[in-house]
C-alpha cells in the first residue's frame, strides 16, 4: 500500500515537472520569436547601434522650427553605399558628401544599377555612425522603407528626405562630432535569394 502512495506521489511530481519543463521550454521559444522584432523595436527607439529614426513631415516641421534656434549650426554628412557578395548591383550615391544645417529637411540620391540579366529584387540595411547619432538622425522619407525591384539593366535614382535633431547640440555624447556617416548595404530579398539559389 505504501508502495502504491509513494509511486502515485513519484508520477505526480514527475508529470509536474514535465510541465513546467515544456511550458519553460514554451516559453523560450516564444522568446526566441519575439527577440529580433523587440530588439528592432529598442534599436528604432533608442538608436543604439546607430540605428536611425523615422520621423513624420509633422515632426519634421518641429525640428525646422527648433532649429531656429540653434543658429543656423551645420554638419557634414558622408553617403556610403555597398552591396552584399551575391547582389548583382551597382549601387552609390550621387554626392559623397553634404553639409546640412541642423533641424534642416535635406535628401541625398542614391543611384543603383541591375547588372544581372534577371529582376532583382533587394532590401536596404542602413545605419550611421557614430553611433550616438544614430537617435538624431530621422528619415522622412526613403527607399530602405520598402523593397526595391529592379529589371535587367535597369538604372533608378533614390533618394532620401532626412534632417537631424536639433536635440543633438544638447547631448554630450555628441560633442565634438562634425561628420555623421550614413551607410546603406543593398542584399537581394529573401525570396529573390531562394530563386536564385534555385535558378529559376
Amino acid at each position: 500500500m505504501g508502495s502504491l502512495v509513494h509511486d502515485d506521489h513519484l508520477e505526480r511530481r514527475n508529470r509536474r515537472t514535465m510541465l513546467v519543463a515544456f511550458g519553460a521550454a514554451l516559453a523560450m521559444l516564444g522568446l526566441g520569436y519575439a527577440a529580433v522584432p523587440l530588439y528592432d523595436l529598442f534599436c528604432r527607439v533608442t538608436g543604439f547601434g546607430g540605428t536611425t529614426q523615422v520621423a513624420s513631415e509633422a515632426e519634421a516641421d518641429i525640428a525646422a522650427r527648433l532649429a531656429a534656434s540653434a543658429g543656423g549650426q551645420t554638419y557634414s554628412i558622408r553617403f556610403d553605399a555597398n552591396t552584399a557578395r551575391n547582389m548583382p548591383w551597382d549601387f552609390r550615391p550621387v554626392q559623397v558628401t553634404d553639409t546640412i544645417t541642423i533641424g534642416q529637411r535635406d535628401m541625398a540620391t542614391y543611384i543603383a544599377r541591375n547588372n544581372s540579366s534577371e529582376p532583382v529584387t533587394g532590401t536596404a540595411t542602413f545605419n550611421v555612425e557614430p553611433k550616438q547619432a544614430g537617435r538624431y538622425f530621422n528619415k522622412i522619407q526613403c527607399f530602405c522603407f520598402t523593397e526595391q525591384t529592379l529589371q535587367p539593366g535597369q538604372e533608378v535614382r533614390m533618394p532620401v528626405l532626412y534632417y537631424v535633431d536639433p536635440a543633438a547640440l544638447d547631448d554630450p555624447n555628441m560633442e565634438g562630432v562634425e561628420q555623421i556617416t550614413l551607410s546603406y548595404t543593398f542584399h537581394r530579398a529573401i525570396e529573390n535569394e531562394e530563386q536564385a539559389e534555385q535558378g529559376i
